[in-house]
């Protein structure tokens, strides 16, 4: 396993929810990522957003540890769970807000 592969494990088994994403959760940049950042902050998850625009070797690390081709990536307890558009359409149906509570991530903020 690389260097880079060994960091991303450690930050995907350290936190409970992890978005590697384009930009941070306070200024994204790029749109896809500004939208998953709205509904984790909706959801009012605790999170921790890491930028993929800071390192070459992260941006393409990432998508070579999930075989997943684009960013941003969102893992819940260690699992890969997807990209904006699975996420979006997750979210839409109800279905994100269920998988959080069964993996037991805690809300920041009550509704």
């Amino acid at each position: 396993m690389t260097a880079i592969n060994e960091w991303i494990d450690g930050q995907v088994k350290a936190n409970d929810v992890v978005l590697f994403m384009k930009g941070t959760p306070a200024f994204p940049q790029c749109g896809f990522s500004g939208q998953v950042v709205q509904i984790l902050d909706y959801l009012g998850v605790t999170y921790s957003g890491i930028n993929v625009l800071d390192s070459d070797d992260l941006r393409e690390g990432i998508k070579t540890f999930s075989d997943w081709p684009t960013i941003p990536q969102l893992y819940v307890k260690g699992e890969f769970v997807g990209g904006a558009d699975i996420i979006r359409e997750m979210f839409q149906a109800g279905e994100l807000q269920t998988h959080m509570a069964e993996k037991g991530v805690a809300k920041a903020t009550a509704d």
